[in-house]
């Protein structure tokens, strides 16, 4: 692609020798100390293009490195329409969002393990597993067979029905606390994690939220009248453990998949959590969650949808997130095959898009002031947002 801003310099420079080649010849100094200042002016000014041209060039290819040591660096994992969110805050503690799915021969636990070799950590502090559905706990086993974990967070007892396909991975789950190698916290809403460098303050636990709204929230809810009161919702995904996580200005809300009667009893008649900036969609973007009660309320700057090509990207969820108020852009991990082209985010923003499946990721870097960038494994350009009043 030919390189604008050098073509407009060119076009300068051509343009001032013209002007420099008609000075009139009657008074020889005057025109030696013209000519002189105009080049000065040409040169300087084709050096303001240059610099312009780099600063481009830089917003949009490269991104700080991931041991800058005032960013919080959070990096959204391919497993496969399942979830694995990885915290690493300026003072190196490491949060750990899901562990993906069991099996695959550990797929999943090494897509983690690389993440966090990237991220410049060693262990993993806080494992933090929103529900006992095997795309969120079934990697747990095999991830601490490859990196060191200090503390399981969890909400608490599996209550779906025996023979449910989730009392296996649970089960297994149980082993590895039972071991006794780690620390376990039982989290309720309201508690706020002990993680240096962000608070992480937990708004769903077991089917319980948070009973009032956050400082600066209570606002009445006005997308609650033409949102449709959904069903209620039995199994463990309603009992999510979900954080709003804060760092500086800067706030980042995950609910795992809580469904959309725990959304509606969050959000409505009154918005318990105000305005967030980064929205991980609610259960891969699929159409039981992320209803527009939560999703309009909450006016993200952007989303990320952790989806698989196959599961999670629902076309009715990614219309949600496309026509919240305030939404700068949408990122996926995948191409939805089920959305097609016209609903899925524009390519540049996908990590994976059709086609063979090669775990590309997306990586948020974040600034106490509020800024943030957001880069495309796949791409390795990076896209910035500012921070906002």
């Amino acid at each position: 692609m030919p390189f604008k801003p050098m073509a407009f310099a060119s076009r300068s420079l051509a343009a001032r020798s013209n002007e420099i080649a008609i000075l009139s010849p009657s008074d020889k100094d005057g025109r030696t100390i013209s000519t002189r200042r105009a080049w000065l002016l040409v040169v300087r000014r084709a050096c303001l293009v240059v610099l312009g041209a780099l600063a481009w060039v830089s917003s949009t290819v490269a991104e700080p490195p991931a041991d800058s040591p005032k960013t919080l660096q959070i990096y959204f994992i391919d497993v496969e329409g399942g979830q694995a969110t990885l915290f690493v805050t300026p003072e190196h503690q490491s949060l750990l969002i899901d562990t993906g799915w069991p099996g695959n021969n550990g797929r999943d636990a090494d897509r983690i393990v690389a993440a966090a070799h990237d991220a410049g950590i060693s262990k993993i502090d806080y494992v933090l597993i929103t529900h006992y559905h095997d795309d969120h706990v079934g990697g747990a086993p095999q991830l601490a067979e490859r990196i060191p974990i200090g503390t399981f967070v969890d909400h608490g007892e599996n209550h779906e029905p025996n023979g449910n396909f989730s009392q296996k991975v649970f089960a297994a789950y149980q082993q590895l606390l039972a071991t006794g190698k780690y620390q376990h916290i039982v989290a309720k809403p309201g508690d706020v994690l002990p993680i240096k460098g962000i608070r992480a303050e937990v708004i769903s636990s077991d089917g319980n939220l948070i009973p009032a709204p956050l400082p600066g929230a209570g606002q009445p809810n006005s997308f609650c009248a033409n949102s449709p009161v959904p069903p209620p919702d039995n199994t463990e995904n309603q009992r999510s453990l979900g954080t709003l996580n804060t760092f500086g200005k800067l706030r980042i809300l995950d609910l795992g998949d809580l469904t959309a009667d725990k959304e509606r009893e969050l959000m409505c008649p009154s918005n318990r959590l105000g305005k967030i900036d980064i929205y991980i969609a609610s259960h891969h973007g699929h159409f039981q969650s992320g209803s527009a009660s939560l999703v309009h309320a909450i006016a993200p700057r952007i989303a990320i949808v952790d989806n698989g090509a196959k599961k999670g990207g629902s076309p009715s969820a990614l219309e949600v997130i496309k026509s919240a108020p305030k939404l700068e852009a949408m990122w996926q991990l995948h191409f939805s095959d089920e959305a097609g082209s016209a609903r899925n985010a524009v390519p540049e923003f996908i990590a994976n898009p059709e086609g063979p499946d090669v775990a590309n990721r997306l990586r948020l870097t974040a600034n106490p002031d509020g800024s943030f960038t957001v880069l495309n494994s796949r791409t390795k350009r990076s896209k910035p947002y500012p921070a906002t009043p």
